[in-house]
């Protein structure tokens, strides 16, 4: 398959869908399923972090996908570093984060990529 302008909507909607995964992951993990404090921790907090991109990558803005993939690399360390540290629970659902920051990552870069206005003028 080659990749082109015309699979930035596949690209974009990838990218998004990864992005909410990482937000229900996220508030599902630090409230319900393996909080670090018994009944939760403020480190939900963190999912609010992910809503920043979100309006960006909805509306297609190239910029947004542009820093995006600096600002997902932060919840992929997270990731690994929980995979590495965590137990049980904690340690699968870590790896899950890791495998949807990757999809996101290169999905968001290819789609900065593929938009450039330099190859659209050219299609």
């Amino acid at each position: 398959m080659k990749l082109s302008p015309a699979n930035l909507p596949a690209l974009q909607t990838i990218t998004v869908i990864a992005l909410v995964a990482m937000i229900l992951l996220t508030t599902a993990w630090e409230l319900w399923l393996a909080p670090l404090k018994p009944g939760g921790s403020w480190v939900v907090l963190k999912a609010l972090i992910l809503f920043l991109p979100l309006r960006g990558l909805l509306h297609g803005r190239r910029y947004t996908y542009q820093w995006y993939t600096m600002f997902v690399l932060v919840f992929f360390m997270e990731g690994v570093m929980r995979a590495w540290s965590d137990q049980g629970l904690s340690q699968v659902l870590a790896g899950i984060q890791v495998v949807l920051t990757v999809v996101s990552f290169v999905s968001a870069t290819l789609y900065a990529k593929y938009s450039r206005p330099s190859l659209l003028a050219q299609n």
